[in-house]
């Protein structure tokens, strides 16, 4: 029905009052005043001043920091509210949140364990199926573990026979775990409880007897959720016994950075242990025989050179991913039965990417991007190819995992339109079909998914990905997202709080930066240490390939990135202030100076450097957002997001950068910051918070980029 000229009108003047309102509140936006010591610290000649340092205080212990952040977030909390069709943007992501979601199933002892929520459920529930096409019935629920649905199920993983699972839970977004045993078909716990668990997985000897597990020594009180994490060990629990029993399998004390990764061999006689430094995939593999009483750890490989991912084996026969004389990647076979390890090739490099490989069936199944699509392929064990797997379209396909002797697998199936399907695989047959699909509040027929390719600034050729509603013609308000780092490669995905942006008319571009994966070691090479500021050139030249072909409105352009993402953001909006119309870093890295003094931070050297060496020093120091802010530049509105209990990259990050901010442009365009409670770095957060996050961050991007709401 065409509504009348009196709701037209009626309509117009609520939103005219709506943006006089916000333009009301951005004009007597009054920032909480923010204390500025004279720290100042003398680096390689350089005087760096940090002013703001008091704020890296956890907000659990420093009431000073904890009343900073209640004062600036009454004033953002304000201004939001006051933000045009924000009740309706949420009302409407809600709706597009609540549909059926299913996880990659994982078969063990004929049963199948899977991840399910019902659409707006805050935690995902753990559900188990005995056949095939059984019906599901509720082995682990999370939502009742706490009032405001911010504790969560972590990983978990059943026994070989399906009798036990080891499960970990995950409070308040931290990255600690607690780990705990299940019995499966009672339901009831063992009584087993293990702590002070982090990046770790859970192994099961393949007689269900106990679990390997990688663990920290308990901290410092009060230090918790930011002292450094150092001397990781891996350790053995026997089921029924006292964690202070658990047996101490493998440790470099020696060797206090190096961090190590347990995995049992899938005919269950070997530990293979994974040793890395930082983030880079450079690895250090070990094997033990666990068939043999007081084993000691044999090397495979050493010297952290290269990747050696461990795919898995057959007999004697080690399955290796890596990039030896392989900057794209190739897989080959070690038998470690022979002296001296010999090496073979199985499956050499290809034009495309290898993103990652597993044996099921008595099959290779490979998965490769090419230009940032997935692409499967199916060999057997002696590197021949046998088939590719067809997939629906453009995206993403992420699962495959399984036994050697078991030929059927599961995996999933998403893109940028298409929320994420379940797939069966028969390996014998080569046939895919839907074992979980979603049915969603929209046609996902009405928006096309189409990958441009734009120069960078010196020349160097990057993709990206242009997502819109068909119909959609003409310069538009543009949502610009990358990452650029870390080897990690950003696929397409679909998310419910982006398509709300797309329904309205808005753009969503995903730009393939370098410093990411999606062409391999080169790729990720070019943008990163010395090289790092080809990461915010190939961000900057996206935004102003937007522009120049009049996909984004000239004032249009939104950006937006987490974590390194977030870093990228605050640096790109230094260097091209004038380009860009609205920004979100999203717990961010924003002091490249000090990101190594906390928790996990130690780890990113690999990508950034070391700040107390002067050559990465100087490299730091010219991209840092926190140090780079200038009073007089006029920057565009930004909206910075974290949470108080992020132990990952600690909010002190965006605390001392917004309060940089807002303190060089105290009458300009807002710059405010939204501090999320009991959130931590985004795994674990529970639906309600994140729809009420996104409708912030799209409320603002539409704002001040004028897509009508």
């Amino acid at each position: 029905m065409t509504p009348s000229p009196e709701v037209e009108a009626a309509a117009a003047a609520d939103a005219a009052a709506m943006a006089s309102q916000a333009a009301d509140a951005q004009a007597g936006l009054a920032y909480p005043q923010t204390r500025r010591t004279d720290q100042v610290d003398p680096r390689f000649g350089v005087q760096v001043a940090d002013p703001y340092r008091w704020l890296e205080n956890d907000v659990r212990e420093d009431k000073e920091v904890k009343a900073w952040v209640d004062a600036q977030n009454a004033v953002t909390n304000t201004f939001l509210t006051t933000l045009p069709g924000r009740e309706g943007l949420e009302a409407r992501i809600k709706q597009l949140y609540d549909y059926e979601r299913f996880g990659v199933p994982v078969k063990k002892g004929g049963h199948y364990f899977y991840a399910h929520n019902s659409g707006l459920q805050n935690q995902s529930v753990l559900f188990v199926r005995d056949s095939l096409d059984g019906e599901g019935r509720v082995l682990i629920d999370p939502n009742s573990w706490s009032k405001d649905g911010a504790t969560a199920l972590a990983e978990w993983s059943p026994s070989e026979d399906g009798k036990y699972l080891v499960y970990s839970i995950q409070d308040g977004g931290s990255d600690w775990r607690t780990v705990k045993v299940i019995d499966v078909a009672t339901g009831k716990e063992t009584g087993d409880e293990v702590k002070w668990v982090k990046f770790s997985g859970m192994e099961w000897t393949k007689d269900g007897s106990g679990f390997f597990y990688t663990r920290f020594p308990e901290p410092t009180a009060g230090q918790e959720f930011q002292s450094t994490n150092l001397n990781a060990k891996i350790y053995f629990h026997k089921l029924g016994t006292p964690q202070a029993e658990d047996r101490l399998v493998y440790a470099t004390p020696e060797k206090p950075t190096y961090g190590h990764y347990a995995t049992v061999s899938d005919d269950g006689r070997w530990l293979v242990i994974t040793t890395a430094e930082g983030t880079d995939d450079r690895y250090e593999v070990h094997a033990i025989d666990l068939r043999a009483r007081g084993a000691k750890p044999k090397a495979l490989i050493t010297g952290l050179e290269n990747n050696w991912s461990f795919i898995g084996n057959e007999g004697s026969r080690f399955f290796f991913i890596t990039n030896k004389d392989a900057p794209k990647l190739k897989i080959v076979a070690m038998d470690v039965g022979r002296a001296g390890n010999p090496i073979t090739p199985v499956v050499g490099e290809q034009d495309s990417t290898l993103d990652g490989a597993s044996i099921v069936g008595g099959k290779l199944i490979t998965s490769y991007l090419a230009d940032a699509k997935s692409a499967i392929s199916v060999h057997n064990l002696q590197g021949k190819k046998l088939t590719d797997v067809d997939l629906p379209g453009i995206g993403t396909a992420s699962g495959f995992g399984g036994d050697l002797d078991d030929p059927e697998t599961f995996f999933a199936f998403t893109s940028f339109n298409r929320p994420t399907t379940i797939y069966r695989y028969d390996v014998k047959t080569g046939q895919a079909s839907a074992w979980a699909a979603p049915k969603v509040a929209f046609n996902p027929d009405d928006y096309s998914v189409e990958q441009v390719f734009y120069n960078s600034k010196d020349g160097t050729r990057v993709p990206m990905f242009i997502v819109r509603k068909k119909g959609t013609t003409g310069p538009a308000p543009t949502l610009l997202y990358a990452y650029g780092g870390f080897n990690v490669s950003l696929t397409p995905s679909f998310s419910a709080t982006r398509l709300a942006w797309l329904e309205k008319g808005g753009v969503y571009a995903l730009a393939n930066l370098r410093g990411g994966g999606e062409y391999g070691k080169a790729w990720h090479d070019a943008g990163r240490l010395a090289n790092k500021q080809n990461v915010f050139d190939d961000f900057i030249a996206a935004g102003e390939y937007l522009k120049a072909n009049n996909i984004a409105s000239p004032k249009g352009l939104a950006i937006q990135g987490g974590s390194n993402g977030g870093l990228l953001i605050g640096a790109v909006v230094n260097q091209r202030p004038d380009l860009f119309d609205a920004a979100n870093a999203a717990v961010g890295v924003m002091d490249m100076l000090r990101f190594d003094r906390f928790t996990a931070g130690r780890y990113w050297v690999d990508d950034y450097g070391y700040p107390n060496k002067e050559a990465d020093f100087k490299t730091l120091l010219a991209y840092s957002p926190y140090h780079n802010i200038k009073t007089g530049v006029h920057y565009p509105p930004m909206l910075v997001t974290t949470a108080d209990t992020d132990d990952r990259v600690v909010p002190g990050h965006s605390f001392k950068y917004i309060s940089a901010l807002q303190a060089a442009d105290p009458n300009g365009e807002p710059h405010v910051i939204r501090i999320e409670t009991r959130a931590g770095h985004g795994s674990g957060k529970p639906t309600d918070k994140i729809i009420e996050e996104a409708s912030d961050v799209l409320a603002f991007f539409a704002h001040y980029t004028g897509l009508q709401l």
